[in-house]
């Protein structure tokens, strides 16, 4: 059970997304600084940075606790489940988890030092997974590339969703992308 200390660091962590996006979007990633996202949220910047290491991270911050339970659930599938259809059927759950907010993906595609670090973070969460499927049977070669088809799966997803203007539904492109992007090894 999550404790009082937990629930309240999640709080602010949230708080402190969510008045980081709006001024963001309002004025701009590079016109907005850390002193301006905590003095919006009622905090000194220095207590900003025991929640996040970055600025990027206010966004991008929950990726890594995404990315441990996405693992945990590839790791608790059935066994004789195929590696595709586990990464398909745990993924497809944690889609609109991932790219709910269309302004973020927005603001993530129009500024780089945002894509750079969520594909740091990206890379960081792809171990976990890769970790996942080895454990599962995979060579790592194997886990590795399945976990990069994966994932171009879900930026396919969300570029659609986004020429679309969020009103495409995700479920459904989740499916057909990933049927047609199936690896052969994986058949």
């Amino acid at each position: 059970m999550e404790g009082l200390r937990d629930r309240t660091r999640r709080a602010v962590r949230a708080e402190l997304a969510a008045r980081a996006l709006e001024l963001f979007t309002e004025r701009g990633f590079d016109e907005t600084t850390v002193d301006d996202i905590a003095r919006a949220a009622g905090m000194s910047k220095r207590s900003f940075f025991r929640y996040f290491p970055t600025k990027e991270d206010a966004l991008l911050g929950e990726l890594e606790a995404t990315a441990e339970r996405v693992a945990q659930e590839i790791s608790a599938r059935p066994p004789g489940e195929g590696a595709w259809e586990c990464l398909h059927t745990v993924l497809r759950g944690w889609e609109a988890h991932i790219n709910t907010q269309i302004e973020v993906l927005r603001l993530i595609e129009s500024t780089p030092p945002l894509r750079a670090r969520l594909l740091q973070k990206r890379d960081e969460a792809r171990a976990l997974i890769v970790e996942a499927l080895t454990g599962r049977g995979l060579s790592p070669l194997e886990a590795d590339l399945a976990s990069v088809a994966a994932g171009a799966a879900l930026d396919t997803v969300a570029r659609e969703w986004l020429r679309t203007g969020g009103s495409a539904d995700r479920l459904t492109l989740t499916d057909q992308v990933f049927a047609m992007l199936r690896p052969a090894f994986l058949s």
